[in-house]
């Protein structure tokens, strides 16, 4: 199985002079996922959590919508050239009834570490109705509780603790208690995964809920929060305008520049109270 972290030789240089030593790193592999064995998509991600990635996956692009869609998630033989299998192709059987991806959702390209959007298909591939709408969702959270979210999905955050390279992505309920909290080198595969927890789990959609992302809102990750009925979405640094075109078109409050008492209300500023 691939390795969350792996150690690396290091030289390190600095005013007291320079050190050799190991360094921990954050692990990135590919991940093939099939739908009753076809190729889907590819994705660069840190090993771990790759069944919920995939249900996260299929749920944000609108494959699937709950836990019942999917009859199995299995992994397949993905030997190296020694023979010893890296776990790095999943093939997901689809309920009776649920229908395959449809083309435009394949990707032509792999999906980097940096954005989950860029591989595919074709442009009308990128923008996705939800059959989940966090329009009319009444949720309400104070200022003072998500003020406490960031150090709260920090504290989840141990193989950044060790490595300083991975995003994360948290689940709130509106008191401020985390529900699930997902590391990954690639943000959007974070959000996944979180997502793919929710699934599996029976919350979604993830009505009364706040995703935390610990870099910024794009629109990818906007659209994520909203394919899964997640009515409030939060970013320690800055949305991009699409994202906010889209939160608004959607129902979406859409909060950035989270740090402390301090924060952004780009969309739907009624479900925070002041």
């Amino acid at each position: 199985m691939g390795r969350v972290t792996v150690r690396r030789p290091v030289l390190t240089l600095s005013a007291q002079g320079q050190r050799h030593h190991q360094d921990a790193l954050a692990g990135e592999e590919p991940l093939e996922l099939r739908v009753e064995g076809r190729a889907l998509a590819v994705t660069m991600r840190t090993p771990g959590h790759d069944v919920e990635l995939a249900h996260g996956f299929l749920l944000s692009e609108g494959v699937i919508g709950a836990r019942a869609d999917v009859r199995a998630a299995r992994f397949c033989d993905s030997p190296r050239t020694d023979g010893v299998s890296t776990y790095n192709v999943l093939d997901v059987e689809l309920a009776v009834g649920v229908a395959a991806p449809a083309a435009g959702v394949a990707r032509n390209f792999y999906t980097t570490s940096s954005c989950g959007v860029c591989g595919k298909a074709s442009l009308d591939a990128v923008r996705l109705r939800t059959r989940f709408s966090p329009a009319a969702d009444p949720i309400t959270v104070t200022p003072t509780t998500l003020a406490t979210l960031p150090d709260a999905l920090r504290a989840a955050q141990p193989t950044f603790e060790a490595t300083g390279g991975l995003h994360a992505a948290g689940l709130f309920t509106a008191a401020g208690e985390l529900l699930v909290a997902r590391e990954d080198i690639g943000r959007h595969n974070a959000v996944d995964k979180v997502l793919g927890w929710a699934l599996l789990a029976e919350r979604i959609p993830a009505t009364g809920c706040v995703l935390l992302v610990s870099g910024r809102a794009s629109f990818e990750l906007a659209q994520k929060a909203v394919m899964a009925g997640i009515p409030i979405l939060a970013a320690v640094s800055a949305p991009s305008a699409l994202a906010v075109d889209l939160a608004i078109e959607a129902g979406l409050t859409l909060i950035g520049f989270l740090r402390g008492p301090t924060m952004n209300i780009y969309a739907g500023p009624h479900r925070v109270q002041r």
